[in-house]
Formats: structure tokens, C-alpha cells, sequence
């Protein structure tokens, strides 16, 4: 099982831009897929954007598509999330995921088994 640990969540002011990190204790070219996800108290939680090394596809939720932008470094076994034009609504709790084999749902949290403890993003109206 992969290690995930996240960094480079904060606070910010609506409009503002944030990097999150997250780096692997082993190589992530073991796992298909890498995606980020969020949650807020009381709701589940949302695919925000994922990668499938294999077809070298990108996945956003509509709500952050233009917006958020997912980028895998398979040598430095790190995967980042670029966050611009932040919103209040994108404020929650962001977790790092990675997967093995295909999936027809690579936003959907049930599909993935490793998990990071997760960096908190507070956007400010």
C-alpha cells in the first residue's frame, strides 16, 4: 500500500491561487490512476480531478474544470494540484488517492484504496 501524504493547503481570499502537493513513499508508476478529492463536514467526498498514467487522461469535476489543473511527476513520485480563481465553495478538507487498474469512474472516491491524511484549502469571500 502506498504511503500519501499531502502538502500546500492554506488560507486564501476568493481569487486567489493555491499548489497542493502530494508525494508517494513508492514509485506511483505502480498506481494507474492519482486524483484529488475534497470534503466538507457532512457531505461526501468529491472527485475533484484524477490521472490515468496508462491513456495519459486527464478527469475534472465540472465545477473546477478551467479552474484546477492535475499534474503527475512519475519521477519525483509526486502528483500536484494547481488551484486558481478560487472560490469559497472549493473550502474544504483535500485528500491525495491513488489507485490500481482501470476504472470507468476515476472521480468516484469508492474506487480508490490508498489515501493521504488530507491539507485543509479555506477560500475567504
Amino acid at each position: 500500500q502506498a504511503q500519501l501524504v499531502e502538502s500546500g493547503g492554506g488560507s486564501v481570499q476568493a481569487g486567489g491561487s493555491l499548489r497542493l502537493s502530494c508525494t508517494a513513499s513508492r514509485s506511483v508508476g505502480s498506481r494507474d490512476y492519482m486524483a484529488w478529492f475534497r470534503q466538507v463536514p457532512g457531505n461526501e467526498r468529491e472527485g475533484v480531478a484524477a490521472y490515468y498514467s496508462f491513456a495519459e487522461s486527464y478527469y475534472y469535476a465540472a465545477s473546477v474544470k478551467g479552474r484546477f489543473t492535475i499534474a503527475r511527476d512519475n519521477i519525483k513520485n509526486t502528483l500536484s494540484l494547481q488551484m486558481n480563481s478560487l472560490k469559497p465553495e472549493d473550502t474544504g478538507m483535500y485528500y491525495c488517492a491513488a489507485r490500481r487498474g482501470y476504472t470507468a469512474f476515476p472521480l468516484s472516491a469508492k474506487e480508490y484504496g490508498d489515501w493521504g491524511q488530507g491539507t485543509q484549502v479555506t477560500v475567504s469571500s
